[in-house]
């Protein structure tokens, strides 16, 4: 097909996203997708993060080359020089119609948009969280972050005077500024310069880790996973023949716990690089032998591979009533995600005032979690019902149909003599993948949740919000590759037992642009987590002293 000619500036791109087309901008090229956001196999929340955004890295980390090449199709023109990043409409940007201002108001801002520049703070700013520019005055390129950071103590956060009577938003927006102010001078300059010096570095990392070949996938590696599962599965089969039902789960949430690592794999496309092959292996592992929907996965991971750690648009963080990551979600926010309000309530300020004590209970419910999940998403046809992906609900529908079969009918009724043994077996194969879902929070619990704004790189922000496990080699099948999540989040589809081999190169990286590699072993990063909501459940305590304390005192009509 032939290129298209047009170069658009940034109003333009503003007057078509006010207009309501759905524009992204990848290699130097506007993108409309309105037409494909219903066919998209990862769900349209992932694109709707990237309007009005330099996609570039994003879409080279999570898609194939196959998948890029056919997204020239959208091509409608390209830009010149450096982008500047919208806010996207979902977060709250808001977007200037040019077409609908007078010619003297045009006129007077044709400075502005001939520097490529709009003139309406509010699709300008970093972040829709702040009015007030008390942060913008202290570093030019910093002009409306938001959201909170993860490494502040709670004396930091200026709580002791909580009971001095402030309102509860100001003190949580008081928090945030300093969360944020917290991050930057961690972390490197947001200035366009550097922003984009660490952009061609993580490129030029890329390459070299092509030219290692470390995008190849080993298969032996998973015919060594696959003797594990079947080694696992076969020894549940055992026990439960002999009788041993508690055993005989033991064995298999181990199965499912390492089953989960693959489909992880083929859900990022990092076991043949194919989409279809791969997804036919990921709902075959995740609904066929797991019980579970892949297609729910994908949907919900792509964002959090977006939108790590905001609590506004990272499911993966959204738990609230039981955990608050940050102190924000006591501003009951709206998850853009799930499309609701969550809100903070009775429950929920006492959940979170004890959640570091009820982290490891709760998770050995997490499975159970992941069924309703899924259920929902197949029930309600949530997924793409048309295009390449439109065929994904009915395989996992029937994969679910042969999982509740062999399981809930084979095995936990007809295998299984009496209800008090049947129970015994589904806590105990349930609650053995608890660490499974250790050790997917744990490498993002301690971690920033806050928003820099729309001017930090891909690399920075996943970086800032990821943290990887030390562990010996030896380990690795345990972990499954999650304990390399800063680096799974840099390169998504580089097959897991890769990873290590990329840590040295990722680490050298991280030295040259000065971005903090964050590295913790099992035992410290745990500590770090347990640190970190326990420093949300003493501000929810201190917030819950303050509006009794304000509750108490007379009303003053002065």
């Amino acid at each position: 097909m032939s290129e298209p000619h047009k170069v658009f500036s940034r109003p333009d791109v503003e007057q078509l996203i006010a207009d309501g087309r759905t524009i992204i901008i990848v290699d130097g090229y506007v993108l409309k997708l309105d037409c494909w956001l219903k066919f998209h196999p990862g769900g349209d929340k992932a694109i709707l993060h990237m309007v009005g955004r330099d996609a570039t890295d994003e879409v080279n980390a999570l898609h194939s080359y196959a998948a890029r090449e056919y997204m020239s199709k959208f091509r409608i023109g390209k830009i010149e020089g450096h982008w500047k990043n919208f806010v996207p409409p979902i977060q709250g940007g808001s977007f200037r119609n040019w077409s609908s201002e007078k010619s003297a108001e045009e006129n007077n801002n044709a400075s502005d948009r001939s520097s490529g520049y709009s003139s309406l703070e509010s699709s300008d700013c970093d972040s829709p969280l702040f009015e007030d520019s008390v942060l913008r005055q202290r570093k030019p390129y910093d002009q409306r972050p938001g959201s909170s950071s993860s490494a502040t103590s709670v004396s930091s956060l200026g709580l002791e005077n909580a009971s001095d009577g402030l309102k509860d938003h100001q003190s949580i927006q008081s928090m945030t500024r300093d969360q944020i102010e917290f991050d930057l001078k961690k972390y490197p300059s947001l200035e366009p310069e550097k922003q984009h010096d660490i952009v061609q570095k993580y490129r030029e990392l890329n390459e070299k880790l092509k030219a290692r070949d470390l995008y190849r996938c080993n298969y032996w590696n998973y015919a060594i996973e696959c003797c594990r599962y079947a080694a696992f599965f076969s020894l549940s089969l055992l026990f439960l023949h002999w009788g041993w039902y508690g055993t005989s789960g033991l064995f298999l949430g181990m199965f499912w716990h390492q089953l989960v690592f693959s489909a992880h794999d083929a859900g990022h496309m990092g076991i043949t690089h194919n989409f279809t092959i791969d997804t036919m292996i990921g709902i075959f592992i995740a609904d066929f032998l797991g019980g579970l929907s892949l297609g729910w996965w994908k949907k919900s991971h792509n964002v959090h591979h977006i939108v790590t750690n905001r609590p506004e648009h990272d499911p993966d963080i959204e738990l609230m009533p039981f955990f608050s990551l940050s102190h924000r979600f006591f501003d009951s926010l709206r998850s853009t995600y799930y499309d609701r309000v969550m809100d903070y309530d009775w429950f929920a300020k006492i959940a979170v005032q004890y959640q570091h004590y009820m982290y490891y209970p709760i998770l050995t419910m997490g499975r159970f979690n992941l069924y309703r999940l899924s259920w929902e998403y197949l029930l309600l046809g949530l997924g793409p019902r048309k295009g390449a992906a439109w065929w994904h609900r009915w395989f996992e529908v029937a994969g679910q149909v042969f999982f509740w079969t062999w399981f809930g009918y084979g095995i936990v009724y007809k295998s299984i003599p009496t209800w008090w043994a049947r129970f015994v077996f589904i806590m105990v194969s349930h609650m053995v993948t608890a660490p499974l879902h250790v050790q997917i929070t744990l490498s993002h619990f301690a971690m920033s949740t806050a928003d820099l704004g729309a001017d930090e790189s891909f690399p920075q922000k996943m970086l800032r919000t990821t943290m990887d496990v030390d562990c010996p080699e030896w380990l690795d099948f345990i972990h499954g590759g999650l304990q390399f999540q800063a680096i799974h989040h840099l390169y998504p589809r580089m097959p897991r037992h890769n990873l290590r081999k990329a840590q040295k190169l990722v680490q050298e990286f991280c030295n040259d642009v000065d971005i903090p590699y964050a590295l913790y072993g099992f035992v410290d990063g745990n500590k770090e987590v347990i640190g970190r909501l326990g420093d949300i459940g003493k501000q929810a305590a201190i917030l819950a002293e303050c509006q009794r304390s304000v509750a108490a005192k007379p009303f003053d009509h002065h």
